[in-house]
């Protein structure tokens, strides 16, 4: 028996561990997949938060439910589990008679600890794990540096040396159906668990949001052949996504990316080839300036580690932090003496979505102007973040904060920005009222 155990890879489409699993180099036995509801990630963090909120739960159960049909097509069984890997993954190994299990690499702490605590197990002795990255746009094997050391700590210095080849792999193809009989293996797919069975409450739809979206990979394609082919949105990307209200402002496509819905190769492709047919441009160059940026930021935490969680991150920067109850409390709740902060919180709140304009603003007001521990802030995304991604997410948390690859350490000037992207109050009119 193989096993797929699925991570940030929630696709069957351009996934590797999926793909070598059914390569016939590595036999004809039967696949089956695995999903883990991890505890560690739906128990309070340190700030008091639950680590994954009801607005990125609700998206990864409708994830999840667009994955096992995926799979279900290509009659391979979903078992979706509540509980540690270290514990389900040994029994199922010895349940199922498993001897290969194929997964995404994750490097970052929690993830790197709980698959340390899988190989410990006895019952892993002898299965064989073919562990490959698949979630950069370019492969760390291809990149233009001897070493993942020998990075930029600047993104401009990395994006020209890459941009001068940007070697990008092709996306793969879904592999190819197995027998029927392969879908009865360990008795079919499993249920999903209700969002109530993971502590969370069904978080109320807000018209207002800029972001109604649902997740899986067919709404992620989806969104990608309205924003690129329906309507051509992407030709005005970069002159649009500072915007604020709506769905149109910014291609939205984070979401489905953060949790490997789509791939970074699949959507890169998909942008190639509309500058082929339709139209190529300063805007639309503009998103692959994007995937570079979330592809930098997770090889800076390929580089850095655990310092990604460090107070003073990448730079060892000391600053006097501090940790105000009643300051948080007035941040999280849009009680700060800027209306643009506020609006920006009551919609973050209230939808879990908020603009790459308004999360540099309020990030700034948090960490610059109060001073207060930035690490605070980064757990509130963890938390509440349709499309948290752990790097972008503590990366540019540090950049805001002064801690990290912001060569300029700037601070915004709050009223001026509300000035220059809200003019006419239109947004905070939307979250504040009159």
């Amino acid at each position: 028996m193989k096993l797929v155990w699925f991570l940030n890879n929630l696709r069957s489409h351009d996934n590797r561990a999926l793909t070598r699993a059914c390569a016939p180099e590595h036999g004809d036995e039967p696949i089956i997949a695995l999903y883990c509801f991890d505890p560690q990630f739906f128990s309070s963090d340190p700030f008091g938060f639950p680590r994954t909120g009801k607005f990125r739960a609700q998206f990864l159960l409708q994830s999840l439910e667009d994955l096992q049909q995926q799979l279900t097509d290509l009659n391979i069984p979903l078992l979706i589990r509540l509980g540690a890997p270290a514990q389900i993954i040994p029994e199922l190994v010895a349940e199922h008679g498993v001897t290969k299990l194929f997964l995404q690499r994750e490097w970052t702490r929690d993830e790197r600890t709980a698959l340390a605590s899988l190989q410990a197990a006895s019952a892993m002795d002898a299965v064989h794990l073919h562990v490959d990255y698949d979630q950069f746009l370019i492969h760390p094997d291809d990149l233009p540096f001897a070493e993942v050391a020998e990075l930029p700590e600047v993104f401009t210095q990395f994006r020209k040396v890459v941009e001068q080849q940007l070697p990008i792999r092709s996306p793969l193809p879904t592999p190819i159906p197995r027998p029927v009989k392969n879908l009865t293996a360990a008795g079919g797919s499993s249920p999903l668990p209700a969002l109530e069975g993971l502590g969370l409450e069904q978080p109320a739809a807000d018209p207002r949001s800029a972001f109604p979206f649902v997740g899986g990979s067919s709404a992620g394609r989806q969104r990608m052949e309205d924003y690129f082919w329906r309507s051509e949105n992407i030709t005005r990307y970069k002159q649009t996504r500072n915007g604020l209200i709506g769905t149109e402002y910014s291609s939205k496509l984070s979401a489905w990316l953060a949790n490997g819905s789509l791939s970074a190769r699949e959507v890169y492709a998909e942008l190639k080839r509309f500058e082929r047919e339709v139209q190529a441009n300063e805007d639309t160059y503009w998103l692959q300036f994007e995937l570079l940026w979330r592809d930098y930021f997770k090889y800076i935490s390929l580089k850095h580690g655990d310092r990604l969680f460090a107070l003073s991150g990448i730079r060892a920067r000391e600053y006097a932090w501090q940790l105000d109850p009643e300051k948080l409390a007035a941040w999280i709740d849009g009680r700060t003496p800027y209306d643009f902060v506020n609006a920006n919180m009551r919609e973050f709140a209230a939808t879990g979505w908020m603009s790459n304009r308004g999360r540099q603003n309020v990030a700034s007001y948090w960490a610059k102007e109060l001073q207060q521990d930035w690490r605070a802030g980064a757990a509130l995304f963890e938390s509440q973040l349709i499309d948290y991604d752990v790097h972008s997410n503590y990366g540019n948390w540090m950049y805001n904060s002064g801690v990290g690859n912001d060569p300029r350490d700037r601070r915004f000037n709050i009223e001026r920005q509300a000035e220059n992207y809200d003019p006419d109050k239109q947004y905070r009119t939307l979250w504040l009222g009159n």
